[in-house]
């Protein structure tokens, strides 16, 4: 039986009703199987900030970031687990599920698309530890920055698809990638702005940090309570990167698809 305009395979509807499917199924997986369930997707970024506040604020005196602290290092933190978890399962995209890759009727990018969601809604959910944190400590202040946040979302979103669409085939094309990623990862969290403010970065270092696209992105997510980080240019660099970066995951997701289908 032949399928209906609405229902084909490669249409819109069907396209968002398996990517939704998808990452439900990803959510339920992870949290049925888990005992501390909700609890693991604010463990990870509870523990690193208590860690660095307490190296930075109890054993060295600090001269990086904004007070308070721990505000200023779970509003980035919480991101990053975001970005770095989906960038790690691009590294297995497509070689987790490679008989449903090849026999799929839907275009593969779903692969890729359904773990920026799923990973997105962890996002989320992890979420109201940082509001509690921020209600709880002393000289938190909240601001019209908020609007900002969405902004970052969708920013961020840009980014991790067109890395997606990059990362995933090439790993299936060249299997070392997958260790050279998982190193990258490791570097670029100290290379990014998380404990450290760009404008605390010495000299050309100010200056190399901003072209990191996570620069902007965690700066417009820091807004809601640190409103005098802005800075427009850093910002628009994000934009600029993460839209190339996005196009060229495009062209080289097309380029390797049939050649990753082959692999497979």
């Amino acid at each position: 039986m032949s399928h209906t305009a609405a229902g084909a395979p490669g249409t819109p509807r069907r396209y968002l009703h398996s990517l939704w499917l998808l990452s439900a199924r990803d959510l339920k997986v992870r949290y049925s199987t888990s005992f501390l369930g909700y609890l693991w997707s604010v463990l990870d970024p509870l523990v690193m900030s208590a860690i660095y506040w307490f190296v930075f604020t109890q054993v060295f005196s600090r001269d990086v970031g904004e007070d308070p602290y721990i505000v200023f290092l779970i509003s980035a933190l919480l991101p990053w687990v975001w970005f770095n978890s989906s960038v790690s399962d691009f590294t297995r995209a497509f070689k987790k599920d490679a008989r449903l890759v090849r026999s799929t009727a839907i275009p593969r990018s779903i692969w890729v698309n359904r773990i920026v969601l799923s990973k997105g809604m962890e996002y989320l959910f992890s979420l109201p530890v940082l509001v509690a944190f921020a209600v709880f400590a002393p000289g938190t202040q909240f601001g019209w920055g908020v609007l900002w946040m969405p902004v970052a979302m969708l920013l961020q979103t840009v980014l991790l698809v067109g890395l997606g669409l990059l990362v995933a085939p090439l790993c299936v094309m060249y299997v070392d990638l997958e260790r050279t990623t998982a190193l990258i990862l490791r570097a670029l969290f100290y290379a990014t702005p998380i404990i450290y403010n760009v404008t605390d970065l010495p000299g050309v270092f100010q200056t190399l940090g901003a072209f990191n696209p996570l620069a902007g992105i965690f700066m417009l997510y820091r807004m809601p309570f640190f409103p005098d980080q802005w800075n427009s240019t850093t910002v628009l660099i994000s934009v600029v990167m993460s839209v190339g970066i996005l196009a060229l995951g495009m062209w080289v997701f097309r380029m390797l698809e049939r050649p990753v289908l082959k692999e497979l």
